[in-house]
């Protein structure tokens, strides 16, 4: 199955007054790290950096090769450049969706893509807001329409299958 990684608003400013940035920061890392191991196509999303500023450093670390795609809009499926950089991965099927606001930006985009046909698989621990509330609430609303909701290690050992993979190694030392 072909999947994508879409990261969705991981801005400094808004990172910054998260319910747990220091978390949310450190599995963003751990699963950018592994989808860029795998290969997996990767999608960068900034909401209105010039008020908000750039991706956090940290993420952009972990994403040396990847240029954010700015958005206004809070689903990134309004977004043109976002969709044609969807459609410029062949075959895509699954998306593994990450980010904040879990309960905005992250729940919209969610919806919009699950109505254009994606499979949606959102990383609950690697998606946050401003209240812990907020991000359950927007996990609940996401898997009633019809996300799937996965964990870092879960999605990453999803996608090796096997023990035999290439890059089982990297992915267990990365988990652990």
């Amino acid at each position: 199955m072909t999947t994508a990684c879409v990261i969705i608003d991981v801005q400094g400013k808004i990172l910054s007054v998260m319910n747990d940035p220091a978390q949310t920061s450190e599995n963003l890392v751990k699963l950018l790290t592994g989808v860029q191991t795998l290969g997996i196509p990767t999608i960068l999303l900034e909401q209105y950096p010039d008020g908000l500023g750039p991706t956090d450093e940290a993420i952009q670390a972990a994403l040396p090769h990847v240029q954010a795609i700015a958005k206004t809009s809070f689903s990134a499926y309004q977004s043109e450049a976002f969709i044609a950089a969807l459609q410029a991965v062949d075959g895509l099927e699954r998306i593994i969706l990450c980010g904040i606001e879990a309960h905005i930006c992250v729940y919209q985009t969610a919806r919009d893509l699950l109505e254009a046909g994606y499979i949606v698989e959102v990383v609950a621990d690697a998606v946050d807001s401003r209240t812990a509330d907020n991000k359950q609430i927007g996990i609940d609303r996401m898997a009633q329409e019809g996300a799937l909701i996965t964990s870092v290690e879960m999605i990453l050992f999803d996608v090796l299958g096997h023990a035999k993979h290439p890059h089982f190694k990297t992915i267990s030392k990365l988990i652990k």
